[in-house]
């Protein structure tokens, strides 16, 4: 047989969306992910492999994944073919009594005493994840995020490619961040997603490092001075090499040197398919650009430290598209014009009109939701805006928020994603 040939820079696009099954009634988690992948495939099985969508189940059983079939060579078709498959899951749920939801993280999910591991196929890995970290907690149990893969083709192309990914991550937040509240609070943060996710391995830190990737930028330097060290600081935790494989990497984007992509994991999961690969398109068309070299020469790219990197995706956490950003040689990198400072939603509005993304002549699925995002913010901010009406919550989450609240509020939400359509705010 003749190989595939590989694919290149932007060549294909693979998105994976994890979302919530819930009780219809109470929108309390429901672990019934393997009941619905079995209602399919007639056993419980990991994967489910349908036409131009695949399911597959997580760590936990309330969560279900669906991905596309291979690599997409256009992202136009996917918002439509995933919010067929929510339809489906949907309709598989109602006899047992749930619906899915969308966002990040569930609202008032108590994950030490309502967590529950996939027991069936690939369970030894789940269990062996458990059994180091302890996976009862928000940064295992209860988080849902989106995994955009990009292609690469050898080295050269996986030099561009990482050091583009490393400059945009710190301010992939300020557009995807939707998780406001945990445990019936609002934290302050607008993307607890991503504070627990870079908390969840401490015990090993070599796992995560700080989330923004190293700059490395061969797969022989990677494989070196990343994954040796990451599999010579589990081993002792795992002697059975059962977790010793790249996606262990917990960093914000990792390397798949096994299919030769980068994996994006920084992206918070939105309220529908629509809005979801309205990002992924804003993301993939500003990296495009810096592989480019459209405003900064690739030397200038690989050259940028971690540290002030990291400094701006804590930011985008906690604040999201409000996060101010004056670091004059971050900003250069985007050909921003006012280079005393601004805040992540002015310069992803920048991006936006250079790069042309809501331009009339284009008719791309995208762009009403892009023009949502960058006018009224990220759900996260939309959600929280819901949350506190009256302005009564305290930044340290010192006052629960109202339980028939956060009910309506996510109801509402459970809707668009059955629907297909933005959350523009309270009804």
């Amino acid at each position: 047989m003749t190989p595939e040939p590989p694919l290149h820079l932007f060549d294909a696009f693979g998105v994976e969306i994890e979302y919530m099954t819930v009780r219809a009634d109470s929108l309390d988690v429901l672990p019934v992910a393997d009941e619905v992948i079995r209602e399919v495939a007639g056993d419980f099985v990991s994967d489910v492999e349908l036409e131009d969508i695949h399911w597959s189940n997580e760590l936990v059983l309330h969560v279900i994944e669906l991905k596309t079939a291979g690599p997409a060579k256009r992202l136009e078709a996917l918002p439509a073919q995933f919010q067929d498959h929510v339809g489906r899951i949907n309709r598989l749920l109602e006899p047992l009594g749930g619906r899915l939801m969308p966002s990040a993280m569930h609202p008032w999910m108590d994950p030490r005493h309502e967590m529950r591991l996939w027991p069936h196929e690939y369970n030894p890995v789940y269990a062996a994840y458990h059994r180091i970290f302890d996976c009862r907690g928000h940064g295992w149990a209860n988080l849902q995020s989106v995994h955009l893969n990009l292609p690469f083709a050898g080295d050269e192309e996986f030099a561009r490619l990482h050091a583009a990914v490393r400059l945009l991550l710190p301010v992939m937040p300020a557009l995807a961040a939707s998780s406001p509240a945990v445990e019936s609070r609002l934290t302050g943060l607008l993307d607890n997603r991503m504070d627990a996710y870079r908390r969840n391995s401490r015990v090993i830190p070599s796992i995560a490092g700080r989330v923004i990737p190293e700059p490395v930028f061969t797969r022989e330097a990677y494989e070196r001075s990343i994954l040796a060290r990451m599999y010579r600081d589990i081993a002792p935790y795992d002697p059975e090499g059962i977790l010793r494989h790249e996606w262990l990497n917990s960093r914000g984007a990792i390397p798949r040197f096994e299919r030769n992509t980068i994996e994006i994991r920084v992206l918070d999961v939105q309220e529908c398919p629509l809005a979801d690969v309205a990002i992924c398109a804003a993301v993939a068309e500003a990296l495009e650009a810096l592989v480019a070299q459209r405003w900064t020469d690739l030397q200038t790219q690989q050259s940028f430290p971690t540290e002030p990197l990291e400094a701006i995706f804590l930011a985008t956490i906690r604040e999201a598209e409000r996060a101010v950003i004056r670091n004059r040689e971050y900003l250069e990198q985007f050909g921003f014009p006012g280079l005393s400072g601004c805040t992540a939603q002015e310069l992803w509005q920048h991006l936006a009109e250079a790069l042309g993304l809501l331009a009339q002549q284009h008719t791309r699925p995208w762009q009403e939701p892009l023009r949502v995002i960058l006018r009224h913010g990220p759900l996260a901010r939309r959600i929280q805006d819901c949350l506190d009406r009256d302005g009564r919550s305290k930044a340290d989450g010192s006052i629960p928020l109202a339980p028939e609240r956060m009910a309506a509020v996510y109801r509402q939400l459970c809707d668009c994603l059955a629907a297909g359509k933005m959350f523009q705010g309270c009804e």
